[in-house]
């Protein structure tokens, strides 16, 4: 089991440094917010699978709490830049290019993260390791994510709604602090 948790963390580091620089470059061309706080949150996916694969390769009570300190404060600084972008985005009525591009990675990457998602919270819970279940709950967020992201920027690329881009942003803030306080109130406990 410990090996499956491994390669689950392996595989979801690979997608989401592959997922950066699709996003960034899908980001610059249609000039989308929440494509690029979508780039941000693989940002603080790969921070989190690689806080938990250095976790899986130790044990202790202060190792856990130190990952998923780590895994929080990620949050609370995507979430950070995530409200004052989108708001801009918003007051400024700056106006994405949404691409067929875009709505196809977040697709194709919301089933990939709620699989993996599924598959890592089942490993952490049988082998009882709660930063591993923590990274499945991250993944599952990203996945959540990539949803309201594909919506935010289908709506606009199909219907024109502008405002619908920078709101999928803030949708991303919405999770960024409440998966931020549910670690820092499970590190506490």
């Amino acid at each position: 089991m410990l090996r499956r948790g491994k390669r689950l963390e392996w595989f979801t580091l690979g997608w989401n440094v592959v997922g950066v620089v699709v996003l960034a470059v899908l980001a610059v061309t249609s000039s989308s917010v929440a494509l690029a706080g979508f780039g941000l949150d693989s940002f603080v996916e790969i921070g989190a699978s690689t806080v938990v694969l250095w976790e899986l390769a130790g044990t202790g009570a202060a190792r856990q709490r130190r990952a998923l300190r780590l895994i929080g404060v990620a949050f609370v600084l995507l979430a950070a830049y995530l409200l004052v972008q989108s708001t801009l985005a918003l007051v400024t009525g700056h106006q994405a290019s949404p691409s067929v591009g875009g709505v196809a990675w977040t697709a194709v990457t919301a089933l990939v993260m709620f699989t993996l998602a599924a598959l890592k919270g089942r490993t952490g819970r049988a082998l009882g390791n709660l930063v591993l279940v923590t990274g499945g709950r991250v993944t599952f967020i990203d996945g959540l994510l990539a949803l309201f992201v594909l919506v935010g920027i289908t709506l606009d690329l199909v219907l024109g709604w502008w405002w619908a881009d920078p709101l999928a942003g803030l949708v991303i803030v919405f999770y960024a602090v409440r998966e931020a306080i549910h670690i820092f109130r499970t590190e506490q406990s």
